[in-house]
């Protein structure tokens, strides 16, 4: 019986795994950076251990001293969660030879379905149809890792070269990791080597292993998942599909069960096909099987993740299973029922990310001021009955060092139409201060026809804009400008409760100034006058105003702004939607100014790469240097044709949002 579990990992995964611990009676161990010290994570758990430095090589990918955590706080057995080191097959045989119980399959397993080239050799000999098996040349030396190169009996796809056009586009995977890092599309053959050395990059970053491989890149296709439970006595589980086709960089955006494309007869093919995968490793514990299936319904096997989903809530939901429980059971030696639970109504689960979808999707870090979601049913558990469910992080910091994930949102209903609405109602009315979200993308895609209709495919964001940022309500500001002014009234020694603006007589108005926006107000007996941006906001009556709560009515309507104010930001959330504003102070220190052309970080992070020097005569799009935050790259390109003047950064250098990296002297 385990007794004492060290949770291998941090953030929503952590408290996830702790809260069923609480459940269960075990007493838990948390590892913890630097940077997560304060972590909630940190604090729930029964004793911590921290693993001293910030980036992941430095602690949560240090297997030795995980190890050594466990056995100085007395655990007994070790549970990796998803990502870091819960797919390292060499870490879980050191769990095992520390005298440790490893909560998952064993190493033999992992290493068997750790590499997906491997994984794709043992499901072609299991009758499984594989992309690579049908679509790519015969095997050779395959593009080579930097860190390990293959030895000769791995087997390796023929990557295309430049003479190759027929294959492209392909899309470059990492093969010993998953989460979208170390995946790229190429459909230009001249920018395979490029991308290949930016994935192994990403590889080696997330997974400490730089092998790469690259398959044929199928277009709107979908990308179905199905989760499997197996015991040590030859019980094997399938728990229905999970439809995943929704993503970006690869990642999952909006996940749900069960998928509205796959059919009875689809969803049987592929149970068998995940059983006969399972069966000819003897797999035991939680895993999920991956597929691509093409519109006609033809299935491929992707690869077998021999851990817990990030997306496992949805199941969970409709199975009414706690399936970290089930892992700690079966990693105890318990026997599964003969039969899963019927899955009951639908779930759909959305990941509210700090990223900018406007600019490409940019992360964000720095401070959470708030994170509120509204009519919450249940944390980290399925809720009684239908109703919505959040697993988060709970931080107040989003550090450039890990995955920018703030919660997943899961809405369990008796159907897809009814839980997609309570998931768009719930994320829509949600308080998000401090960080740019995608909140409003995952609204407009839950509400969105095309994916009320089911048509999910993986093309579905190249074929909609819904990445644009929303247009900021007039009202709102107007709200802002009202709660500003009562703030300054609250404070002043007469007079507090009189709005700021208000004038027996007619008077010059009153001007309140944010990034962007301006507006001009003025009260009398008779009433509010307004304007934004010189725009008249004619019929809007003032009902009352404090500083964080703005009542207005314009034609008979009453609107009710909440308005939250913090150093250097402003936040109204209304039905209206969320804005957010910067204010221009009166008086404002000076700022260092650039020089025309200077080019500046778009997110803080680590130089990782410089590819020129001063003095290059460079072509627009040509690649200057490359920055890393939360595992991933991200390219500095010139914006324009230009003599690179000044270079101002190096490799290993930190940098913060907007520091200056170059000057670009555009050609005239």
């Amino acid at each position: 019986m385990i007794t004492r579990l060290l949770v291998a990992n941090r953030g929503e995964i952590a408290r996830r795994i702790l809260r069923t611990c609480r459940d269960l009676g075990i007493e838990t161990v948390a590892v913890f950076s630097d940077v997560d010290a304060d972590a909630p994570f940190v604090a729930e758990a029964d004793l911590a251990v921290g693993l001293p430095g910030v980036t992941p090589a430095d602690t949560y990918l240090r297997g030795d001293l995980i190890i050594a955590a466990a056995l100085g706080a007395g655990a007994d057995a070790v549970h990796p969660g998803y990502g870091f080191l819960s797919e390292n097959a060499e870490f879980a045989l050191r769990v095992h030879d520390a005298g440790l119980t490893w909560v998952g399959p064993s190493a033999e397993m992992i290493a068997a379905m750790g590499s997906k080239l491997a994984a794709k050799k043992l499901a072609i000999d299991a009758g499984v149809p594989t992309l690579s098996s049908r679509t790519l040349g015969p095997p050779s030396s395959g593009p080579a890792s930097e860190a390990a190169p293959p030895t000769p009996a791995r087997p390796v796809d023929a990557a295309p070269g430049a003479g190759d056009e027929a294959f492209f586009p392909v899309l470059i995977k990492a093969d010993a990791g998953g989460g979208g890092r170390g995946m790229r599309i190429v459909h230009d053959p001249a920018r395979l080597e490029a991308e290949l050395a930016i994935a192994r990059a990403e590889a080696a970053a997330a997974f400490g292993d730089a092998e790469v491989f690259v398959e044929p890149y199928v277009a709107d296709g979908r990308h179905i998942e199905v989760q499997v439970l197996a015991d040590t006595h030859g019980t094997v589980w399938t728990l229905g599909e999970r439809e995943c086709s929704l993503q970006r960089r690869h990642q999952k955006v909006i996940e749900e069960t069960p998928s509205p494309f796959v059919t009875g007869t689809l969803r049987g093919q592929l149970a068998a096909a995940s059983v006969g995968i399972c069966r000819a490793i003897g797999y035991t514990g939680a895993g999920t099987v991956e597929f691509l299936v093409a519109p006609t319904g033809e299935f491929f096997f992707l690869e077998m993740n021999t851990r817990l989903q990030v997306e496992h809530p949805v199941t969970e939901c409709v199975t009414g299973l706690d399936l970290v429980a089930w892992q700690l059971r079966i990693a105890e030696g318990a026997a599964l029922p003969p039969e899963p639970p019927e899955p009951t109504g639908h779930a759909i689960e959305a990941r509210l990310y700090a990223e900018d979808p406007a600019r490409d999707w940019l992360p964000q870090a720095g401070a959470l001021h708030r994170c509120e979601i509204p009519g919450i049913d249940a944390r980290f558990a399925v809720p009684v009955g239908f109703g919505l469910r959040v697993d988060d992080a709970g931080a107040d910091q989003v550090s450039v060092h890990y995955d920018p994930m703030l919660a997943k949102v899961v809405a369990w209903a008796p159907t897809r139409e009814e839980a997609a609405r309570r998931l768009a109602s719930a994320l829509a009315g949600a308080a998000l201060h401090g960080l740019a979200t995608n909140r409003d993308l995952l609204v407009r895609t839950l509400r969105h026809p095309e994916f009320l209709a089911g048509a999910t495919d993986t093309g579905f964001f190249a074929r909609h804009a819904l990445t644009a940022a929303p247009e900021v309500d007039r009202l709102s500001v107007l709200a802002a400008a009202l709660a500003a002014a009562a703030r300054n009234r609250a404070g002043a020694p007469v007079l507090g409760g009189i709005p700021s603006g208000w004038r027996n007589v007619p008077s010059s108005q009153q001007v309140k100034v944010f990034v962007g926006h301006e507006v001009t107000y003025g009260l009398t007996r008779t009433g509010l006058a307004a304007t934004h941006q010189g725009v008249d906001l004619s019929g809007v009556e003032l009902v009352s105003a404090t500083p964080d709560r703005v009542v207005l009515a314009r034609d008979g309507l009453r609107h009710t702004f909440e308005v939250a104010t913090y150093p250097g930001l402003v936040c109204v959330d209304s039905p209206l939607g969320a804005v957010t504003l910067v204010p221009v102070d009166r008086f404002p220190p000076p700022r260092a100014a650039h020089a025309a052309g200077s080019l500046l970080a778009p997110m803080p992070g680590t130089v990782v790469a410089v590819h020129v020097t001063a003095g290059q005569r460079l072509p627009a799009g040509a690649l200057l240097l490359e920055l890393e935050a939360m595992k991933m790259r991200f390219p500095v390109t010139a914006d324009a044709d230009g003599t690179l003047t000044a270079l101002h950064v190096r490799v290993g250098d930190q940098v913060d949002t907007d520091t200056l990296l170059a000057v670009l002297e555009a050609h005239q």
